[in-house]
């Protein structure tokens, strides 16, 4: 994203480090973007568009925004972890089409509440948990 066609970036952007040009740009494009995406995606896509970073950047910032709590990451069923941004520091789930990749926010009260009783009752702190649901969209399913 070019510097007269920036699209202005969330104040909380200096979470994931020092503001730079190739941070901003790599952070630009994953707001950018409605679907989840790849490092190695998301850096092709800046490629095509003319911006210069590089794939170790796109990692970086993509993995600093996921610890940051404002990128969601879930793994694709060969594993590679996709991330989308995430506007707020509010965790969700997702179910993914195994097919097109389309990633549709769900309904997840009883596991948050599930994985706090559990470190509420075993004494961990700062307990994470990862939770994959995975299947075929209905467009895929018709085969559009």
């Amino acid at each position: 994203m070019r510097e007269d066609q920036a699209t202005p970036l969330p104040a909380d952007v200096e979470l994931i480090g020092r503001r730079t040009p190739q941070r901003s740009t790599v952070l630009g494009a994953l707001i950018g973007s409605a679907e989840f995406l790849s490092a190695q995606a998301l850096h092709l896509r800046l490629m095509a568009a003319g911006e210069h970073v590089g794939l170790s950047t796109v990692y970086r910032t993509l993995t600093a925004l996921a610890e940051a709590g404002r990128a969601d990451v879930v793994r694709d069923p060969g594993g590679e972890r996709l991330f989308r941004y995430r506007p707020s520091p509010q965790h969700r789930h997702y179910l993914l089409c195994r097919v097109c990749g389309t990633g549709l926010p769900v309904d997840s009260a009883l596991v948050e509440s599930w994985a706090a009783g559990i470190s509420a009752s075993s004494g961990f702190a700062d307990v994470r948990h990862t939770v994959e649901l995975t299947g075929t969209c209905p467009d895929c399913v018709r085969g559009e």
